[in-house]
């Protein structure tokens, strides 16, 4: 199971990882904080101090169109922020 699906690259998670050293994550459902943890090691190579983690709840969204009502509803999903130890950073752009 890959516990990490995508990292949070917005400007307001920049902004917190240049002042506070640290990352956010989309992460899978289940994970818990140590599984979190030691994926983020294992995969940029680096030391996590801490790690938060929120639960999102999908929202309902209604749009009016030319055809009608159309509704729907977004995905719910987890997200970690990942606090890592001073002078360690992170790259997201590295390998494009």
């Amino acid at each position: 199971m890959n516990i990490i699906i995508r990292p949070v690259v917005t400007e307001k998670m920049t902004l917190i990882s240049e002042k506070l050293n640290r990352y956010g994550f989309i992460v899978e459902k289940q994970a818990n904080r140590l599984q979190v943890k030691k994926a983020v090691e294992d995969l940029y190579g680096v030391t996590v101090e801490s790690v938060n983690t929120m639960r999102y709840g999908g929202k309902r969204k209604v749009r009016f169109t030319r055809a009608g009502v159309q509704a729907g509803k977004t995905n719910s999903f987890k997200k970690a922020i990942v606090t890592l130890k001073d002078g360690e950073k992170i790259d997201f752009f590295s390998n494009i």
